[in-house]
């Protein structure tokens, strides 16, 4: 019998794009579910602390680009 991984939850942080989040899709063993309260990411514990900090990353880039300093 498959062992069931316990799932928790993750809200998404202002800025994260949608070409950011198609490539934590391609990245990340995650799932995209839409609340009253705006959109969420599903997954194991250790896939979420990886895709945060992909993210984190993503936008800290972004703005680096937008300050000119890239």
């Amino acid at each position: 019998m498959a062992e069931e991984k316990e799932e928790f939850e993750m809200g998404l942080p202002n800025g994260v794009g949608e070409a950011m989040l198609a490539h934590a899709f391609e990245k990340f063993d995650i799932k995209l579910e839409q609340t009253e309260w705006g959109p969420k990411l599903i997954g194991e514990y250790d896939e979420l602390v990886k895709v945060k900090e992909f993210l984190a990353n993503a936008i800290q880039e972004r703005l680096d680009e937008l300050e000119g300093k890239k």
